[in-house]
Order: structure tokens, then sequence, then C-alpha cells
């Protein structure tokens, strides 16, 4: 059965560092193109950070470019997502999931999601 297990959630302070995992089960995970999400409280779900399947070519948006990294380890099949100088705004539950993408586009190819993680960037 397919299935996405996210975690490495927590409470940290403005400026400090997490580092979230996602391991996937059920699924050919090395050929997948691979994204981290987030959805903070009354706002829609929004990508963060996609990568390619051969770890060749990342994407961030403006608002996380230059202190999210996203990387993959396809013998684990898990993907990261290393948060660093974190901001309160970057609070959210955070999920991975297998994209795609349009244009200039990324979006979910599942028809689920995971439990996603918690991440509470607070002093």
């Amino acid at each position: 059965q397919e299935r996405l297990v996210e975690s490495g959630g927590g409470l940290v302070q403005p400026g400090g560092s997490l580092r979230l995992s996602c391991e996937v089960f059920g699924r050919t995970f090395s050929k997948d193109t691979m994204g981290w999400f987030r959805q903070a409280p009354g706002k829609a779900r929004e990508i963060v950070a996609g990568i390619t399947w051969n770890g060749r070519s990342a994407y961030y948006p403006d608002s996380v470019k230059g202190r999210f990294t996203i990387s993959r380890d396809n013998a684990k099949n898990t993907v990261y997502l290393q948060m660093d100088s974190l901001r309160p705004e970057d609070t959210a539950v955070y999920y991975c999931s297998v994209v795609g993408k349009d244009g200039s586009s990324w979006y979910s190819l599942l028809d689920y999601w995971g439990q996603g993680t918690q991440v509470t960037v607070s002093s």
C-alpha cells in the first residue's frame, strides 16, 4: 500500500533550523519527481521545494530560496528538506508528495496526502 510518512517537525526559534524527512512506501520512488508542500492555517497549500528523480535539478519559490534545501536518497526511499534561517511565516504543516510540473506550476500527482509534520517558528 502506498503511503508517505513525514517527520522531523517541531518548535524552533526564528533563525533556527530543522530537517524534515519523508519516507515513501509502496511505489518506485527512484523515478518520481518529489516535492515538499506546506499549509498554514487559513491558507492554501503551497509548494516549497521540488527535486527531480536523479536529484540533479531542484526548484524553490522565492519565499524559501536560499534558506531551504531539498535532497533525496533513492536507496532509502526518502526525501529531505533542510530548513535554515526559519521565520515565523514558515509556520505550517509540511507534506511531501510525488509531483508533476506544468510550466512554472508544480502540483501533486497523488490523490492522498500523508499526515504531515508540524513546523512552528516562534520565540
